[in-house]
């Protein structure tokens, strides 16, 4: 009697840990089994504030990827950023354009993509392909700064 409810003490707790270990997991939001299939983007940036790897990559809210990878030009040293973009998103035209914005006001930031239009004239972004249009992040220290700077000067 004592060896089976030892064996379904330890069997209760193995299951506990694990059903942590994938809420934690769930919570992360970096899932198991992966999301699929991705292709790659890229982007340059004057400034990415403090966008990191695995950050969202958001089309009017719905997560349509992820950054895999952020790493400096060898050439002008500007930030360019590997956009992950999940497989069945393929048919971005070559007019999107790519911005980093911030959830909320102190929230993490993500990448926006927001689609161009779909032409015969416009070519769709095929994987490896840079994305021309980019805004950078807006960093709330130098907005502050700018307005205080802007207030002392004009007393």
């Amino acid at each position: 009697m004592s060896k089976k409810i030892e064996l379904l003490v330890g069997l209760f707790a193995a299951i506990g840990i694990a059903a942590l270990l994938m809420l934690a997991l769930k919570v992360a939001d970096s899932g198991i089994s992966g999301n699929g299939k991705t292709y790659q983007l890229h982007a340059k940036f004057d400034n990415i504030g403090g966008l990191k790897v695995r950050s969202p990559i958001k089309v009017g809210g719905v997560v349509v990827g992820r950054v895999s990878n952020i790493s400096l030009d060898a050439e002008d040293y500007t930030p360019v950023v590997t956009l992950d973009i999940y497989a069945e998103y393929n048919d971005f035209s070559e007019a999107t354009s790519v911005s980093i914005l911030t959830a909320g006001l102190l929230g993490e930031q993500y990448v926006g993509l927001l689609p161009g239009f779909i032409d015969e004239s416009v070519e769709t972004l095929q994987p490896g392909d840079f994305i021309e249009d980019t805004k950078p992040a807006l960093v709330l220290e130098e907005l502050i700064g700018q307005f205080l700077f802007s207030q002392g000067s004009g007393d």
